[in-house]
């Protein structure tokens, strides 16, 4: 008897069928955030998330089989999202490290990263955080490369200008102040808003920099930051 082989599927059926793969696990992952934003952490349930991105719940149970492996792939696609944000914006500035440091500034306050979803979304994972080890590995390689970068930028501008601070001392008040702004645009505090958060951060900068950044303009003339998806 004759025997057929199943023809092997085409090229672009099988980008296809991927592409609607990664459709799916993206619009679950942005469900995902969304409910974060709105129920909390606690609150999110998978049923949530189906009904949030218009899937059936075995599709959600299909692509990530358990509430915690949803979370973990939602908040790996967040820390790789701000990842390659801040990259971004640091080769745009180019080599000078008044205008990489003043990118870096502004790309943490861009609508498309610093908005009241994504940063509610990341309050749920922070106060998740201490107890879960798994979300403190995620993050920490990509923070710490952060602020090594600020570290870096702090040491060669004091190099420059003849500052007198302590370069790890002063990247580390940059950052913090940085993630208190964001706290307080979560929190809705009075008078917060993207553009006073923007400005409080210029201050702290000219404060900091004189002979780089003024409280009129910036010394140099700082590149717009590219969005990512």
């Amino acid at each position: 008897m004759k025997t057929f082989e199943r023809e092997a599927p085409a090229d672009g059926e099988k980008r296809g069928r991927k592409a609607s793969k990664e459709t799916r696990r993206q619009q679950l992952i942005e469900a995902t955030i969304d409910s974060l934003a709105k129920r909390g952490y606690s609150e999110t349930t998978m049923a949530d998330v189906a009904d949030g991105a218009g899937l059936s719940r075995g599709i959600v149970n299909f692509h990530f089989e358990s509430k915690e492996k949803l979370l973990v792939a939602t908040l790996q696609y967040m820390a790789d999202e701000y990842s390659a944000h801040w990259r971004a914006a640091l080769v745009k500035a180019g080599d000078d490290p008044a205008r990489q440091l003043s990118a870096l500034v502004q790309a943490d306050f861009d609508r498309s990263i610093c908005n009241k979803r994504k940063l509610a979304a990341w309050c749920a994972f922070w106060g998740e955080a201490k107890s879960r080890p798994t979300y403190q590995a995620l993050c920490g390689a990509n923070d710490e490369a952060y602020q090594q970068v600020f570290i870096d930028l702090c040491r060669r501008l004091k190099e420059d200008g003849g500052y007198g601070f302590d370069a790890f001392s002063t990247a580390l008040g940059l950052s913090a102040m940085l993630e208190g702004l964001w706290l307080r645009l979560m929190m809705g505090t009075e008078n917060a808003t993207r553009e006073s958060a923007q400005h409080a951060a210029a201050e702290f900068l000219a404060s900091v920099f004189p002979k780089h950044f003024s409280r009129e303009a910036p010394r140099r003339p700082i590149p717009a930051v590219a969005k990512t998806a």
